[in-house]
């Protein structure tokens, strides 16, 4: 999916286009973005998202904001404005790390103008970077499965493509390198409550690319294992700790444990921008709390025109509460290996391959 069309992230130097992944696959539209308070507000409402996605949206939201800044810099506007990215979603810790690296090439900056061309320059390298690293970890991640085999089943979860990253994607770039060298692949594709991310984009692109693909609810991946011959479960993430637990869209934990109960391994994409080796466990990864409506209807999704795409969207009582973690945290036991742009390997090697990074 390397057509422009397809590109979510589309920077045209004055403002930022988006394509709205709310109304896919009913719309293919983009979002024209002119301030850092509009992009920060796409963010939040995920008409972009993906951990890596959202870290190149967020740099260019601060050079939108920086645009639109004149006169001499303050450390107050500076921070109020990083603050104010980063805080749009909390859990990936792409984003931080994005927002520490914009911060440290500005240091002694002391013109807006002279930051927004050095932010804007960074936005543009993040994506030429991202879409490097995304082939490389799709070419690594081949080299797990067996040369002579020819056709493979895999399961995901949530979406971890183009429509995620700045091309290709991870879990997604995996069987999109699979199938370039000439596999055939079926992937069984997670719906992902409860903003189905893998029945609306990752269906939409693997049909887009001609991929088999089918779509299973969150709770079927155990009848699957049990009826057909699934060869590996692929996910991406948001962020990794030290000790190799993973947050990823919540139901990714779930799908960890059937994996294991049933023989299947269980393979994290992950570029190295998402580890975090200053947490010692998942238990001290941050997890986003969002709005309970997106669990009890289906008409927190709208065009572009505002309109919801679900009238009368309800899928529960009048008054009922929900409960709704947007991440959940993969146990690194649960996990085979990890796959990189530099290279494959399991949990208790991740110190010393990111020592080589």
């Amino acid at each position: 999916m390397t057509h422009p069309e397809f590109l979510p992230i589309q920077w045209k130097s004055t403002y930022l286009e988006l394509l709205d992944q709310r109304i896919l696959p009913g719309k293919k539209e983009f979002l024209k973005l002119s301030t850092a308070e509009d992009t920060i507000v796409a963010i939040r409402e995920m008409a972009v998202r993906g951990a890596p996605a959202i870290a190149i949206t967020g740099v260019f939201a601060l050079t939108l904001g920086a645009k639109s800044k004149s006169g001499g810099v303050t450390e107050k506007e500076t921070l109020q404005l990083l603050s104010s990215v980063l805080e749009s979603r909390p859990t990936a810790v792409n984003l931080s790390y994005a927002i520490r690296e914009a911060k440290h090439r500005i240091q002694g900056v002391k013109d807006w103008e002279t930051i927004a061309k050095i932010w804007e320059s960074y936005g543009l390298e993040m994506m030429k970077d991202d879409l490097a690293a995304n082939k490389a970890l799709g070419e690594n991640g081949v080299s797990l499965f067996p040369e002579n085999q020819s056709e493979f089943h895999i399961i995901t979860h949530c979406n971890t493509g183009a429509l995620a990253t700045a091309g290709h994607g991870t879990a997604l770039g995996v069987i999109r390198s699979l199938r370039d060298v000439g596999k055939k692949v079926v992937v069984y594709a997670d719906e992902t409550r409860p903003f189905l991310q893998g029945s609306r984009l990752t269906a939409f692109e693997m049909m887009e690319e001609g991929i088999e693909c089918y779509i299973i609810t969150d709770g079927m991946s155990g009848w699957l294992m049990n009826h057909k011959n699934i060869d590996a479960v692929l996910v991406g993430c948001d962020r990794v700790a030290a000790n190799g637990d993973t947050a990823n869209k919540i139901g990714t934990y779930n799908l960890g444990i059937v994996a294991k109960e049933h023989g299947v391994p269980f393979y994290v994409c992950a570029t190295k921008d998402s580890f975090d080796l200053n947490l010692k466990s998942g238990e001290e990864i941050p997890i986003e709390m969002r709005k309970e409506s997106e669990v009890t209807q289906f008409d927190f999704l709208k065009d572009a025109d505002g309109k919801y795409l679900f009238p009368e969207g309800k899928t529960s009582p009048l008054g009922a509460r929900a409960l709704n973690p947007s991440f959940d945290i993969t146990k690194a036991h649960l996990i085979k290996n990890f796959i990189t742009e530099f290279g494959c390997f399991p949990p208790s090697e991740i110190s010393d391959r990111l020592k080589s990074v």
